[in-house]
């Protein structure tokens, strides 16, 4: 099975949801206009409020229901999955990091809330952090998301891996000047765990922070067949699924694995 995947690496007005509501739109419309067939869209991270955390009683969005309304018409509008990067959703006194996604007809079939908490963004000062894995059946297909700083952290990878999990989608707002560690990192799941990496980072300045972009498709053997530069654009690229049980029957690190000797505590 073959996915044509589409990464919005936008910019992203800092505190202002419906500006950015409405730039997404119209980067929708375009992408719709274009001709070009989708499969799966990817936003990055917190492309409604950027890092305003301070101002999420005001701004956050209230059970997701304006994102969700949103989401749902692009994946309609390209009849595409739509993997909604994240935004801040309010729910009670808590508000989430949270990733909405659905599939072609617009019906959302998953959310994920961020698990890991950015401290040097004080995140933790503003969040409520997820505590459930992120995974949906695409086409029949096992994928999943983790937003931004949980690929830091490669037990919690492992975790959806060992689900079958052959896509991971990771939304993103990762800063300058950490761009090595942004690639490396990606690059080390996708080895490690023998799957696609598809992963949309934003672009611009915001919060006295610099977006670099350099949002990547990573094959299993990882290799980076997509990467955006440091500019709005779309990254476009086409992944084959039925390389992941190619590489996984060829390298059988699943199989080989020792259990018994890890202890991850």
């Amino acid at each position: 099975m073959k996915w044509n995947v589409a990464l919005l690496q936008m910019d992203v007005a800092f505190g202002q949801p419906e500006q950015n509501r409405e730039k997404v739109r119209s980067l929708v419309d375009s992408l719709a206009v274009s001709g070009s067939q989708t499969d799966v869209l990817l936003l990055p991270e917190l492309w409604d409020t950027a890092y305003d955390l301070p101002r999420l009683d005001e701004i956050a969005d209230e059970q997701g229901e304006r994102a969700i309304e949103l989401l749902s018409w692009a994946a309609r509008r390209l009849n595409s999955y739509v993997i909604g990067g994240s935004v801040a959703k309010r729910a009670g006194d808590q508000v989430t990091n949270t990733s909405f996604v659905f599939d072609r007809k617009g019906n959302l079939i998953g959310e994920y809330a961020k698990v890991h908490l950015f401290r040097l963004m004080e995140e933790e000062k503003h969040l409520t952090a997820g505590n459930r894995l992120g995974l949906y059946e695409m086409d029949g297909q096992t994928t999943g998301s983790v937003i931004c700083y949980d690929i830091r952290f490669p037990e919690w990878i492992r975790t959806y891996a060992l689900q079958g999990m052959k896509v991971l989608f990771v939304p993103a707002q990762w800063p300058n000047p950490r761009l090595q560690h942004w690639r490396q990192l990606l690059i080390a799941r996708a080895i490690e765990n023998q799957m696609y990496v598809v992963a949309c980072n934003r672009v611009g300045f915001g919060g006295g922070s610099e977006f670099f972009g350099h949002s990547l498709v990573i094959d299993p053997w990882g290799e980076v067949i997509a990467e955006g530069s440091e500019q709005e654009e779309v990254v476009q690229a086409q992944i084959d699924l039925a390389l992941v049980d190619e590489v996984r029957s060829r390298i059988p690190v699943f199989t080989d694995r020792r259990t018994s000797l890890y202890d991850l505590k």
